[in-house]
């Protein structure tokens, strides 16, 4: 496991190339919501919310970039929406650092195309983002599915309790851990197969680990997969009626 290199408070609120949170429309956005009058815990709620559910969930380009980029693109999966969340809980004063991981692509079946899933990554990285809050660390992970594709989830599969598929992974799809109360909050945790350990930044995860794709494979990601991808989650979040016959046919579920 790659350890944390940080010795005191001030390496957790850093700026980096990724989690630039001096960046002017990461400045603008604490400043316009007010987040930086708010309590310590309220801080990070609204940080955490803002990320949850304000950053639907999608595909961005690449893992690594900036805080200042996924806010622009408007949405984000696991690693681009924790670079976001960083930046944003580094900019209200709040340490917060990272910790790398794969998963198992089963976890995406479903929310990648049928005819896309058998050439993925057989692991995928992950991360999730560790806030220290009363003198711990604790893990946030649930910000990666918003509310609205998480409710179409729940509606195609009311029954379900230990899942895995569609970008989630859990014990209890119906009650999971997701929303901030001042305890780790998950939705992937399940699908989790290697553990890369602590990383004072994102940066440093993407330096030692990669991201998920290079060369060709990254090129046809970036120009052609990813944007059916996103087709993919964006017709099961606004019918999630429509097709859940073939749903059940796509994920792990049992009850």
């Amino acid at each position: 496991m790659a350890p944390s290199h940080g010795d005191d408070m001030t390496t957790w609120l850093e700026t980096t190339p990724i989690a630039n949170h001096d960046h002017p429309t990461i400045r603008a956005l604490v400043r316009a919501r007010g987040w930086s009058d708010l309590s310590p815990y309220d801080r990070i709620g609204a940080a955490y919310a803002f990320v949850k559910d304000e950053i639907p969930f999608g595909y961005n380009r690449a893992d690594d970039l900036s805080a200042s980029e996924v806010l622009a693109d408007g949405y984000g999966q696991c690693n681009t929406k924790g670079n976001l969340l960083v930046a944003l809980l580094r900019r209200l004063g709040v340490p917060a650092r990272f910790h790398g991981f794969t998963i198992d692509k089963a976890l995406q079946k479903g929310a990648i195309p049928w005819w896309l899933f058998p050439i993925a990554p057989s692991r995928i990285l992950h991360s999730w983002v560790e806030v220290l809050w009363e003198g711990a660390w604790l893990p946030l992970e649930g910000f990666i599915l918003d509310q609205p594709y998480l409710a179409s989830l729940q509606r195609r599969f009311p029954d379900a309790t230990r899942f895995c598929g569609y970008g989630a992974a859990t014990t209890n799809l119906q009650q999971p851990e997701v929303e901030w109360r001042g305890k780790p909050t998950f939705i992937q945790r399940e699908g989790i197969a290697d553990d890369f350990g602590v990383f004072d930044h994102p940066d440093d995860l993407y330096r030692t680990r990669g991201t998920n794709l290079s060369g060709v494979r990254r090129a046809l990601y970036v120009r052609v997969f990813r944007h059916a991808m996103n087709a993919t989650v964006k017709r099961l979040r606004r019918t999630p009626l429509e097709i859940g016959s073939i749903s059940k046919r796509t994920a792990s579920s049992s009850t």
